[in-house]
């Protein structure tokens, strides 16, 4: 069984600190999450431990020091003097998370259609039927068409938790 020791690193240096770890052939891994900003200039990827990579390295070959001044870290998490490790069986179902949500591009899956009719569970317009839009950029947001008076429609731009459909599309 392998342990993973976990590597403090600077802030926004996660990556920086993994190809110097590459650069010295030592086994790293990285949990990250490929992001759609809506900047363009934002960072492509997050990571989803911020400030934190795995390390699995052989400590008495290469030593601690070797780890501890590469440049981006900070030092080996340790608890009383004791340097922290993970086994593979925990790191394991963190990977699998993490690839699941990179596979759908954090996106959860999209569960309305435009046209759907859907009600709006909390919030000010809670009660309040509409129709679904589409999906926005960020965070699971989505956009509703709320019937106002005299027929005009207006446009909410709200959390995707917030709206639950109330129809159920028909399939050909």
């Amino acid at each position: 069984m392998i342990n993973w020791y976990i590597l403090h690193s600077r802030p926004n240096k996660e990556e920086f600190v993994l190809q110097q770890l590459t650069m010295r052939n030592i086994t790293a891994y990285y949990p990250y999450i490929k992001a759609q900003p809506v900047n363009p200039r934002s960072r492509k990827i997050k990571p989803y431990f911020p400030g934190y990579l795995f390390v699995d390295a052989n400590l008495d070959l290469i030593g601690t020091s070797a780890l501890k001044w590469l440049p981006g870290a900070i030092s080996l998490v340790s608890f009383g003097g004791e340097l922290a490790s993970v086994s593979d069986d925990f790191l394991q179902p963190i990977r699998n998370h993490v690839d699941q949500i990179n596979e759908t591009n954090g996106k959860p899956d999209k569960k309305f259609m435009p046209s759907d009719k859907v009600i709006i569970q909390s919030g000010p317009f809670a009660g309040f039927q509409a129709i679904f839009d589409s999906y926005l950029p960020g965070h699971e947001r989505v956009r509703v068409l709320l019937q106002m008076l005299q027929a005009r429609q207006m446009k909410i731009e709200l959390s995707g938790e917030r709206v639950k459909q109330i129809n159920t599309r028909q399939s050909n």
